[in-house]
């Protein structure tokens, strides 16, 4: 199907600049970018976990990698204005909720100020066609629906993560109707769009208070896997389906600027939003030695309980749609993990992934 497809032709040469590039998400991003042979400057703090998938696979290797705070505009700034690249694609990020309840001051000072530090970097360096600024599924006021978010519905956010990021989208309308007007794409030639994904999953996630990355450190410990709230329904999908919607979207605003710039769901199909204890169980299986589960009936801060996404505007508009259901992402989340646990080498495991999911979705 037509948009499932990346053009890379448009992005051989192409002077990107990624923010973020050194989290779990960023480092994938980053070797794709690599892969379809990208001129990547990277704008991150270290790798936020030890072990990190940005170190183990050399993800620096074939990039400008830089290592600085988005907290300090300067340091943006200069940073981009050396790169002049044409496609900034914003993800530096504090992403966890649990944390946010802890450092609500740090969450708001990244998510918020940090966009528009980037923003204003944006303004200064005339070389960028399309900012895409990546937020969260969790950036929608949540009502607990059973029927899932559309782009049109009220920012909110119970926690200091969720509501930051839901504050990130309104500064990025804000930009974009003040400075970065599509009525007026001729004389400031910038589109700048925002991209809501869902729960992401794969290979070289370390992260604390994350499903996934707790039960693989548990199975790979033959511990039980102990969970906070096993009812809760979240969309789940692999890593690299939102990436390829953030890639998608990037080529649209270049290509056809204004007509794009606005919000995005990138999310999984209604099939593969599922309980958290329906991971549990399909991953216990598909591990086996013994693998189990357990509930965690400990006191734990607020956390949504019924998550999804309506993605009909992308699968209409931007002809994206996922190409894996569920069962195969966890199926590449394990593989990836014992292919790892075997020795082997974590960015050709990676690349690897990347280039069996790029001519799956290239045949259809």
């Amino acid at each position: 199907m037509e948009g499932l497809e990346l053009n890379p032709s448009f992005w051989r040469g192409r002077k990107v600049f990624l923010t973020g590039h050194t989290g779990f998400k960023g480092s994938w991003l980053s070797l794709w970018l690599q892969s379809l042979g990208a001129e990547l400057t990277g704008f991150a703090l270290a790798p936020p976990t030890q072990p990190s998938l940005f170190e183990e696979a050399s993800v620096n290797n074939d990039m400008t990698s830089i290592i600085a705070d988005i907290r300090e505009p300067q340091a943006i700034q200069a940073a981009m204005q050396k790169a002049q690249p044409e496609v900034v694609i914003h993800m530096a990020a504090q992403p966890l909720v649990r944390y946010s309840y802890q450092a609500p001051i740090e969450t708001y000072a990244t998510n918020v100020m940090g966009t528009i530090h980037l923003l204003e970097a944006v303004r200064a360096v005339g070389s960028v066609k399309a900012v895409v600024n990546v937020t969260t599924d969790k950036c929608y006021e949540n009502r607990e629906w059973v029927w899932g978010y559309r782009e049109t519905d009220p920012m909110g956010g119970f926690d200091p993560y969720s509501s930051s990021k839901g504050c990130s989208e309104l500064l990025s309308a804000a930009y974009r109707s003040s400075f970065f007007n599509p009525h007026f794409y001729s004389d400031h030639g910038v589109a700048l769009g925002t991209a809501r994904a869902g729960n992401v999953i794969g290979g070289g996630d370390w992260a604390q208070d994350r499903l996934i990355p707790d039960i693989i450190r548990a199975l790979s410990q033959r511990e039980t896997v102990h969970i906070r709230n096993p009812q809760s329904i979240r969309p789940w999908q692999h890593v690299l389906e939102p990436i390829r919607g953030y890639l998608h979207l990037a080529e649209k605003l270049v290509t056809e600027g204004p007509r794009f710039a606005e919000a995005w769901n990138f999310g999984p199909n209604d099939s593969d939003t599922r309980t958290v204890g329906w991971i549990c169980d399909r991953l216990c299986s598909g591990w086996g030695e013994g693998a189990r589960w357990k509930s965690d009936e400990g006191q734990h801060p607020h956390e949504a309980g019924h998550l999804k996404l309506d993605i009909s505007k992308a699968r209409s508009l931007l002809e994206w749609e996922p190409a894996l259901d569920l069962d195969r992402a966890l199926n590449l989340v394990l593989d990836w993990n014992r292919l790892r646990n075997k020795g082997e080498d974590v960015r050709t495991i990676t690349l690897d992934q990347i280039n069996h999911y790029q001519q799956l979705t290239d045949r259809n």
